[in-house]
């Protein structure tokens, strides 16, 4: 595969083939949504994930800080990739390939047994740290706030109770942690059995429940099981039920409001139905 169709610019390819001797692209793996390139690089001595953006894409830094701050105990335990290089400026990241297959798409992805480790890798995570943040809650809420006035196709009447609703709350403290931010089978890797993650690019500090809402919309509510066996994993449930109808709303309006800037139907189609089922907890 040749560099050019890779979608790296000029200096982002010089970087990859000074910093991996070489390396030679073996497969593209972007998701498509964002610019975000991911790639599939062999070198002479291993292979590597490499990771390029534009100048204004904010998954990058975040995923530098985590790679930079935050993965080295599960960089250890060999759970997940560890940060090779990387060049702020180029927005490029070098990190070492995790090996296996995506959990999403396969057995693996409906798994109890992968899922209970999930609960258990993703607890490690958040217990390195933890603090008190009395400003978090309201800048969420004013960020979903804000987002119902950018354009998307929520219905009218679901985009005005979800209003009303934000304008009236009164956010309070949050205890926040480190957060991996999409957390679910589309950024679980397998290899004979075992899990390690991948992708730290919507990293931040938020409650520990943050990280639970992906898997509660896209598998616990058709599969209590794989519940069961994350919560058994993680060590108990996060979960305090008026916040977390509050961080449903707010996630919802995101997803549906992001979903529709990025052209992605599909993800936009469950933005709604998480709002529909998030406004239903406040009936």
């Amino acid at each position: 595969m040749q560099w050019g169709s890779t979608g790296l610019d000029g200096a982002q390819v010089d970087f990859v083939r000074r910093t991996v001797p070489g390396a030679t692209v073996t497969a593209i793996e972007s998701w498509g949504l964002l610019d975000t390139v991911v790639l599939h690089v062999e070198g002479v001595e291993h292979d590597v994930t490499v990771k390029a953006s534009g100048p204004t894409n904010t998954h990058f830094p975040r995923e530098l800080l985590a790679h930079r701050r935050w993965t080295a105990g599960l960089v250890a335990s060999g759970d997940t990739g560890a940060l090779r290089t990387a060049d702020e400026d180029l927005h490029v990241l070098v990190l070492d390939r995790v090996p296996g297959h995506l959990a999403l798409g396969t057995d693996d992805e409906h798994s109890p047994d992968v899922h209970r480790q999930a609960g258990t890798l993703l607890r490690r995570f958040h217990d390195q740290h933890a603090v008190r943040d009395d400003g978090f809650l309201r800048a969420e809420t004013a960020k979903a706030t804000a987002a119902l006035s950018s354009p998307h196709r929520i219905p009218a009447a679901a985009a005005d109770r979800a209003r009303r609703l934000l304008e009236r709350s009164e956010p309070g403290p949050a205890t926040v942690v480190p957060t991996h931010g999409d957390w679910h089978p589309r950024n679980w890797i397998v290899d004979q059995g075992r899990l390690r993650a991948i992708d730290f690019g919507r990293f931040a500090l938020r409650p520990p429940a943050a990280d639970l809402t992906r898997l509660a919309v896209l598998h616990w509510q058709h599969e209590p099981e794989l519940e069961r066996a994350f919560l058994d994993g993680y060590g108990d449930d996060p979960r305090e039920p008026d916040a977390w109808r509050w961080l449903q709303l707010r996630e919802a309006v995101g997803t549906a409001v992001w979903a529709f800037t990025v052209g992605d139907e599909r993800f936009e189609r469950q933005g709604h139905s998480m709002l529909a089922d998030a406004l239903s907890a406040f009936d």
